[in-house]
């Protein structure tokens, strides 16, 4: 007689998906073949072990042929559902659909994207504000990248690995602005995922894992300066990459960990509506010789105590607010694009951060940026030549700013706005739902590409 026990696979043995154990039970002194009770128990064995059989059999293959999907998916990652996904991928027959050839102009690049609980991002696009606002790189690179062919669902032939974690959603109720508080608990919350369901993360300590930070001081993961100094980066992202808007030329805590700076999101989509429906003035016809909309405190020293913008932007305004060459607004306008497209200089002033996302709508619509954030650094710089398309005053200039952009505009205003109008540039600056080659999330890939040294699959087959 036989019995047959069916179990599912074992972590350690994630590979064979599951197996079926036959146990052979020797019955010493019995003659089956006349016991009728007995050969009908044989009978029923049998018949539960080809149930079995065919079971697992169809299981195994229906997950097997599974399509993947391209769109944002909210799979929980269970103990069992992570090991049955990561074993489906781990087929050497599983197919991808194909996609725009990127993988192979970025030296075969292959990332892999975790399939988190929706908790940790789409569940935050409740809110239509997540993927729209200033921060919201973090949702279009996810969704970029899932319908890439950089992507790959072998984790194991991966480069890279993305944990996509949404932390810039969780707006205020009070002042609108992004809360920060939760960040680091759901960012450690998905890594201890993560690291209990798969070994990659603990086989390379995280230094093959991607995260963004797309907020004021990056991996600090706070809107104050001295606070993100003090808190710096956790201590479970040291040793990973950061995707972030925030960089500066000197030594600063918040950048003490492999980064990559990436500009802060402007939808290309209002980008290409406001060149589409506004008549685009010839550069020398714009009508706004400097234009500023946002936030200008007319006394510097904020609610919170602190000097906001480093007191630059109040100068600014003290200094400039009644001359008729500077456009200066304080309040919020919806119809604000069409006033760049009207501008020949567009300020922008560091905030609490260096960055800001004028910098991208500036160069975005035609209009010159003038940078004023001493030591920012600018994303991309190999595919965005900055000197040549932009000004930069340093803040202890501002107040001789109306002489200094006269004499541009006297000059070589001209060579800058040809500069300035070069599709690449803006292309380079704007993030699409799909990749397409030099946008700002193939700029990240290539600048990725140059990072496989850190690849825990490159270094093992360069190592065979």
């Amino acid at each position: 007689m036989a019995e047959f026990i069916g179990r599912t696979t074992n972590i350690k043995n994630y590979r064979k998906g599951f197996y079926v154990k036959m146990r052979f039970v020797h019955r010493n002194g019995r003659n089956h073949e006349k016991n009728s009770s007995n050969f009908f128990k044989r009978y029923f064995k049998w018949l539960v072990w080809i149930s079995l059989s065919l079971y697992f059999f169809t299981s195994y293959m229906i997950t097997s042929t599974n399509k993947p999907t391209t769109s944002l998916s909210k799979t929980t990652i269970t103990s069992k559902s992570s090991r049955a996904l990561y074993e489906t991928n781990n087929a050497p027959t599983f197919l991808q659909h194909p996609k725009p050839e990127i993988s192979r102009e970025l030296d075969g690049l292959k990332i892999y994207i975790y399939d988190l609980p929706s908790k940790y991002n789409t569940d935050w696009l409740s809110n239509k504000r997540c993927s729209n606002h200033l921060f919201a790189s973090e949702v279009a690179i996810h969704r970029a990248l899932m319908g890439s062919d950089v992507r790959t669902l072998n984790p194991n032939e991966a480069d890279f690995f993305f944990v996509p974690v949404y932390v810039s959603c969780n707006f205020s109720t009070v002042n609108g602005f992004p809360a920060l508080g939760h960040a680091r608990p759901l960012i450690a919350s998905a890594i201890q995922l993560i690291s209990n369901e798969m070994p990659f993360w603990n086989r390379s300590q995280g230094s093959d894992h991607v995260f963004v930070a797309s907020h004021d001081f990056g991996a600090c993961f706070h809107a104050m300066e001295d606070v993100a100094i003090a808190d710096g980066v956790p201590k479970f992202l040291k040793k990973s990459i950061i995707l972030q808007t925030f960089g500066v030329k000197f030594r600063h805590p918040c950048q003490e960990v492999e980064n990559v700076v990436i500009p802060p999101f402007i939808s290309p989509e209002s980008v290409r509506s406001t060149l589409q429906t506004m008549v685009v003035p010839e550069k020398s016809k714009r009508d706004i010789t400097v234009f500023f909309r946002g936030k200008m405190e007319v006394h510097p020293k904020n609610v919170s105590g602190r000097f906001y913008s480093k007191k630059v932007r109040t100068q600014i305004w003290q200094k400039f607010n009644r001359n008729r060459k500077f456009y200066l607004k304080r309040h919020r306008f919806r119809g604000y694009q069409s006033e760049i497209v009207r501008s020949k200089f567009c300020l922008c002033p560091l905030g609490w951060a260096p960055w800001s996302p004028r910098l991208v709508e500036s160069i975005a619509l035609g209009c010159v940026p003038v940078i004023i954030a001493d030591g920012i650094r600018l994303p991309f710089q190999g595919a965005v030549k900055w000197p040549k398309i932009s000004l930069t005053v340093a803040e202890k200039d501002v107040r001789h700013l109306g002489k200094i952009l006269q004499r541009v505009a006297d000059t070589n205003l001209s060579a800058i706005q040809r500069n300035l109008w070069d599709p690449s540039v803006r292309k380079a600056l704007l993030f699409n739902n799909e990749i397409q080659q030099g946008d700002a999330t193939w700029q990240i890939l290539y600048s990725l590409s140059k990072k496989l040294h850190r690849s825990y699959n490159r270094l093992r087959l360069d190592n065979k």
